[in-house]
């Protein structure tokens, strides 16, 4: 059993950066993780994820250029750092991990999710 616990949220202006970090439990290094995003009324979508063992990442056209995911193996922690941050990127950020190694968009394949936290950007 997988468990993920989010922190790194907060208010920020825009233009501004945040880092998030979503901490694992167990052995998750060949496990694909992906941050996902859901705002109010909207449905949660993905942002970004990286493979096991970092071997691939993908990116949400809505952030590419401006987030940047990461993992620390030793650590089983997974990152994203947030620059340039806009508005409409205002959601609840999720940490999910998946059985498999490979990345996906899906929020379906996920099996695995953390509480989340609220990232707020304020124009």
């Amino acid at each position: 059993q997988v468990q993920l616990v989010e922190s790194g949220g907060g208010l920020v202006q825009a233009g501004g950066s945040l880092r998030l970090s979503c901490a694992a439990s167990g052995r998750t290094s060949s496990n694909a993780m992906g941050w996902f995003r859901q705002a109010p009324g909207k449905e949660r979508e993905i942002v970004a994820a990286i493979g096991g063992h970092g071997r691939s990442t993908y990116y949400a056209d809505s952030v590419k250029g401006r987030f940047a995911i990461s993992r620390d193996n030793a650590k089983t922690t997974v990152y994203l750092q947030m620059n340039s941050l806009k508005p409409e990127d205002t959601a609840i950020y999720y940490c999910a991990a998946r059985e498999g190694s490979l990345v996906y968009a899906s929020t379906t394949l996920y099996s695995y999710w953390g509480q989340g936290t609220q990232v707020t950007v304020s124009s």
